[in-house]
């Protein structure tokens, strides 16, 4: 059991030890430790407590971590709050009030929920720390309102939270140093452990979408209070709620890609945006007087793919898909008011959503650690479309399962294709060049349109995509380029020639990617085409030469291209077959797009996906698998056709004959004494290694159950034969039986040193890989010719990884050498 748990909630009895100290020297004229030391080391506090809590994740702790992710996200804002209180930008104590309420209702309600879960599910230990650090909470509220309360009772509920977590952690310390002997009361993980693993095959829920959701009732808790008159403005002090919201929601978006679920990362993704785009509203007053405007085409474009989201997460949980219909409303809200957030419209939309965060949190949390579950009627959508012919939900292993080789990583496109909506639709707003931060589009911009297609970028890459993660990588970084530049207030009312060079190279570059669409589909062709476009209207408003009306329809296109991408994105995830295709490859080469439903690429760390080679193998197919060297193509050596065809799909050349590998001795024990005893002895030393013995042919083939194999194994004279030093080959070979093995890689080019290479050099020529990334080596075995062995003399016909002078030394031990 992982000590993670150790330091999160030791980071939390610190935490909890400072705070506590301040509150018990608040009534004092100058507290013990000043506002900004204290922000600081909350600061650290809550990065500590969210690596402990996504480590401890991945152990299927889901309180703990929503319990570490929620403090942590709680002590980010408040430690920004008090390090602004510190130097001066919040003035009185009004100020500080209007600062801090927001983010500590959200908090004291939020690790309520938690608390009440933990007592249910009989977490007694982190029930107990989030209750006190609850009431905690809740009595500072009333000590800002009211001085009858004084602050000696925010401290004592920290010092309850410092002493349980303290003596839990020190619990699982003693535990992990006397190896399991000595245990306190309560501390004992075992018995849960098994517990929750049970409950984590059960189900594929999301462990991180309680936290999600309990930051977007950070973010609307802040626009809620104004309305409701808890808090008495909105301005810079309340910035910190909301951007820790955005940022710890866009970590929230790639866990739950970690998580393998698709639709609420794109739906945080897109919540994200709205965080920070508060965030700048609640800035833009020490920039201009007065308050920024909305563009509503963009507007209206978000709350329409939120309504697309809320339909498809309908179909895998209807109460998701519900919840989502809230921000359709908050979008059509902040469109309708010109002055978005600060309106009344929006504010009341922003209560509703806290309430409805509120019971999701609860639902998402106890339905992950109970096992009676609160109805969401998922089972009842999947039944009703079982009856359609028409639509079919994926389901399986496979559900998320990459083109080439493995990937931690759900598939992050549905999120790209829908950045380049945002994006696209917020500049149709060009803004006045005088005051160009008065129009809200950087935060469209610059983080939807940039930072969350950086991120789609990288997912992609991860999943050996490379040609769609570059593409994404290089646009967000023209997004965030432009809109800085553009609506950031750097461009001006002047036009620089320097601008114009820069935006030609990223045409150059979008260039070269448009040319390598061709052999993907005619969908990434118009989506890359169609951004050439944009960035043509970047060139032209560069020099001064932009004819009126050609932006917005650069702009349109692409969008209506992007938001075909997202709809046969989101169809591709949720259903079988392709109901919105993205079309085939406009120019079609051989072992480029030939193959992809053909070759079936699996990761090799799954024992399942090793059976899974060994039945295409015993079935006649050929793969292409790791090894101690490098990887090679394979075929079952009683099958025939199998052989004859790994044998034509190298064009081997004759001098170049395929080899023999076996996982052990005793696979040729029973022909023992068609060996002489020296070469016998040489095999049992020599193996297994990366080394190949060229042995004579005879009798002993035919135990091997080659049969009409053996004329393409080997040459009329000798055969080269190997036990490989790779667990994974040895044990697909027990399954099989003996394999015929060549370099999966046409004759003459370099040896294969990675599985993406096999499908790109063999292409539709294999029938499925066997994928472990990079191979351990980049030279193939050594090749000894031990035909005269007896004579006391071997040769070399290759010399690989293994150096001759160690062969020659293995022969030297024998004792009969």
């Amino acid at each position: 059991e992982s000590l993670h748990s150790s330091i999160g909630l030791l980071g939390i009895s610190a935490g909890s030890l400072l705070l506590a100290v301040r509150f018990y020297s608040l009534p004092r004229a100058a507290p013990l430790i000043p506002g900004t030391a204290l922000g600081v080391l909350l600061l650290i506090l809550s990065s500590l407590l969210a690596y402990a809590g996504i480590q401890r994740s991945l152990r299927n702790a889901s309180l703990f971590l929503s319990l570490c992710l929620t403090i942590s996200v709680f002590w980010c804002g408040y430690g920004v709050v008090f390090i602004l209180g510190g130097q001066g930008v919040l003035n009185n104590t009004g100020d500080f009030r209007n600062a801090l309420v927001p983010g500590l209702v959200t908090f004291t309600l939020a690790l309520l929920i938690i608390a009440v879960v933990g007592f249910l599910c009989r977490e007694v230990i982190l029930a107990m720390i989030a209750s006190a650090a609850s009431l905690a909470s809740a009595h500072e509220v009333a000590m800002l309102y009211s001085t009858a309360f004084g602050s000696s009772a925010v401290a004592c509920n920290y010092m309850i939270v410092c002493l349980v977590g303290g003596y839990f952690a020190l619990g699982r310390i003693l535990y992990f140093l006397t190896k399991e002997k000595i245990a306190l009361p309560g501390t004992d993980l075992a018995k849960k452990k098994t517990h929750e693993q049970i409950q984590s095959t059960s189900g594929s829920m999301n462990d991180f979408a309680a936290t999600g959701l309990i930051l977007n009732m950070l973010s609307a808790s802040v626009f809620g209070c104004r309305l409701l008159g808890v808090t008495g403005k909105l301005f810079i002090g309340q910035v910190p709620w909301l951007w820790a919201a955005g940022i710890y929601q866009i970590g929230i978006c790639i866990l739950s890609y970690r998580a393998m679920d698709v639709l609420l990362a794109t739906f945080f993704g897109f919540t994200s945006v709205l965080k920070f785009a508060g965030g700048y509203c609640l800035l833009y007053p020490i920039w201009q007087p007065g308050e920024p405007s909305f563009p509503t085409p963009f507007l209206v474009v978000f709350s329409i793919l939120f309504a697309v989201l809320a339909l498809f997460l309908t179909l895998k949980s209807p109460v998701d898909g519900l919840y989502l219909l809230f921000y359709v409303a908050y979008c059509i809200a902040l469109a309708c008011r010109p002055k978005g957030f600060f309106e009344g419209g929006p504010q009341g939309v922003d209560v509703a959503i806290f309430v409805a965060s509120a019971l999701m949190t609860l639902i998402h949390l106890y339905n992950v650690k109970a096992s009676a579950k609160i109805p969401t009627g998922k089972d009842a959508v999947k039944t009703l479309l079982a009856r359609s012919s028409f639509l079919k939900l994926r389901e399986g292993a496979d559900l998320h399962a990459p083109y080439l080789g493995y990937s931690k990583y759900a598939d992050a496109e549905v999120l790209g294709y829908a950045c380049s909506v945002l994006a696209s639709f917020a500049i149709t707003m060009t803004g006045d060049p005088q005051t160009p931060l008065a129009t809200v589009v950087i935060p469209w911009v610059v983080v939807a349109g940039g930072i969350l297609k950086l991120l789609s970028g990288s997912v992609a890459f991860a999943r050996g995509k490379t040609l769609e993660s570059s593409a994404f990588i290089l646009y967000a970084v023209m997004w965030i380029i432009w809109g800085l530049t553009r609506y950031g207030g750097l461009y001006g009312t002047t036009r620089s020639f320097h601008a114009a060079v820069g935006i030609i190279a990223f045409m150059l570059f979008n260039g070269f990617i448009v040319f390598c669409t061709l052999f993907l589909n005619i969908a990434w062709f118009f989506y890359s085409l169609t951004f050439l476009l944009i960035a043509v209207s970047f060139l032209l408003d560069a020099i001064h030469a932009l004819p009126a009306g050609y932006d917005i329809a650069a702009t349109l296109i692409f969008g209506l291209v992007s938001f075909y991408c997202f709809l046969s994105a989101l169809f591709n995830s949720i259903f079988e077959g392709s109901c919105l295709p993205m079309g085939r490859p406009i120019v079609h080469l051989s072992g480029v797009g030939g193959g992809m439903t053909k070759c079936l690429h699996l990761p090799a760390r799954k024992a399942s996906s090793v059976k899974r080679i060994a039945d295409i193998l015993k079935n006649g197919g050929t793969c292409g698998i790791p090894t101690d060297t490098v990887y090679v193509l394979v075929a079952a050596c009683n099958r025939p056709d199998a052989v004859e065809k790994a044998h034509q799909s190298k064009r081997q050349a004759q001098d170049r004959p395929m080899s023999l590998w076996i996982s052990s001795l005793k696979q040729l024990e029973p022909a023992k004494h068609l060996f002489t005893p020296l070469l016998w002895d040489f095999m049992e030393a020599a193996w297994p290694s990366p080394i190949s013995l060229v042995v004579p042919r005879g009798e002993w083939v035919d135990f091997l159950g080659m049969k009409d194999s053996a004329k393409y194994v080997g040459t009329p004279q000798s055969i080269a034969i190997r036990i490989p030093d790779c667990s994974v080959t040895t044990h697909l070979i027990d399954l099989v039986g003996p394999i015929v093995v060549t370099s999966a890689n046409p004759t003459g080019e370099a040896d294969t040193t990675h599985h993406n290479q096999v499908y790109a050099k063999l292409g539709d020529k294999v029938d499925a890989v066997l994928c472990d990334g990079p191979s351990p080596e980049n030279i193939a075995s050594t090749v000894v010719d031990c035909t005269k062995i007896d004579s006391g003399n071997i040769g070399f016909f290759r010399v690989g990884i293994i150096p001759k002078s160690q062969v020659k030394l293995i022969l030297f031990l024998l004792p009969f050498s």
